[in-house]
């Protein structure tokens, strides 16, 4: 696989994961009402998990246990991201949802960047969420869901520690070892939450055996393809670069809950995704190397 996908360019390997991302998630929502946010979530993640563990097979003898720890911090930060960002998409718009989550990644360049000119980025961002939340959504102008909000916020706080977590697992680790462990681990943090809800909904539902069928192809495309693009283009181009094309994922979200479910949002929330995503474009561009 990893042959395969030396022979496509880096930036088109980050927007084919962050289109993946964004139908994943929308193909997500019918399993909501049947599993659960969370039974969903973890029937996901365990299926990405037994995928990635069966093709990789890792292992964990010899390996440090700083290395271990890192990859049990990265699957933490992506259960809790994964399980955050669809309890919002669940009671948000998806555009709305992903620009309040990519406030994580934003605010580790803010931080590690250090300049004083940093502010008028972060003051921007912050203008961009408040255009966000405080105007209501799509053509109705309705209010937006303060648990929706709050989730967004945590997934946020979630991919702050994902990106500062798969750098270290990723070289780490050969190939997606690190993915399967933390993958594995991430399994463990979410079945207290996912597994019971997600055993009722297997259990009233028609055809259990489509519904799992149903859910390892959302896997596919939300965590596993992914995050294996992410760590491959990762090892080809600058953080740099790689930032600034990720920069482009709420007005990507934006487009697919359009798209896809009919969400259609209003003009304050898309100036307000514009000012996040101009804020993290050029706090990228602007940071000192």
């Amino acid at each position: 696989m990893r042959r395969r996908l030396g022979g496509i360019p880096a930036p088109v390997l980050c927007v084919v994961s962050m289109v993946a991302v964004q139908l994943g998630v929308a193909a997500s929502k019918p399993l909501f009402g049947v599993l659960g946010v969370a039974g969903a979530t973890f029937l996901r993640i365990s299926f990405a998990a037994v995928v990635l563990l069966a093709f990789t097979r890792p292992r964990l003898r010899g390996r440090s246990p700083r290395d271990l720890a890192m990859a049990g911090l990265l699957g933490v930060a992506s259960a809790g991201m994964t399980l955050l960002f669809a309890a919002a998409v669940d009671r948000l718009p998806m555009g709305t949802a992903a620009t309040i989550e990519f406030l994580g990644p934003l605010a580790v360049a803010l931080v590690f960047a250090r300049r004083a000119g940093h502010v008028l980025w972060a003051m921007l961002a912050a203008g961009g969420v408040v255009l966000l939340t405080l105007f209501g959504h799509g053509e109705s102008g309705s209010s937006l869901d303060p648990v929706g909000l709050a989730c967004a916020f945590g997934a946020a706080a979630c991919y702050a520690g994902y990106i500062l977590f798969t750098d270290k697992v990723g070289a780490a680790f050969r190939g997606f070892e690190g993915l399967a462990v933390s993958f594995t681990v991430g399994m463990v943090v979410l079945a207290p939450f996912g597994a019971a809800e997600a055993l009722h909904g297997l259990s009233g539902a028609s055809s259990p055996a489509l519904l799992l069928l149903a859910v390892a192809g959302v896997a596919l495309l939300f965590p596993v393809l992914p995050y294996a693009l992410e760590m491959v283009a990762l090892r080809r181009m600058s953080q740099r670069v790689f930032s600034v094309i990720v920069s482009l994922d709420p007005a990507v979200s934006a487009l697919v809950g359009l798209l896809v479910l009919g969400q259609v949002l209003g003009l304050p929330q898309l100036i307000g995704i514009c000012c996040v995503v101009a804020a993290s474009v050029g706090a990228t561009l602007t940071a000192r190397r």
